[in-house]
């Protein structure tokens, strides 16, 4: 469940006055490219993951769920 939060109407009708401006993303760097861990469900640097076949299809897991394999 969301966690829910107390909110007030002020005066000129806006209600959301806690609430931070701008993308949960915007942190992340110039490059952008994210995408959904399909295990833990984390937006992660595509550069931070791997894509592995899994259920018929190709799909993005992260470092963290799936480390990466050293070569020799």
């Amino acid at each position: 469940m969301h966690k829910q939060e107390e909110t007030l109407v002020s005066q000129n009708g806006l209600r959301y006055t806690s609430k931070e401006n701008g993308s949960p993303f915007r942190d992340i760097g110039e490059s952008g490219d994210t995408m959904s861990c399909i295990k833990c469900g984390r937006h992660r640097l595509r550069r931070n993951g791997i894509f592995k076949r899994y259920l018929n299809s190709i799909m993005f897991f992260c470092f963290d769920c799936k480390p990466a394999k050293l070569t020799q």
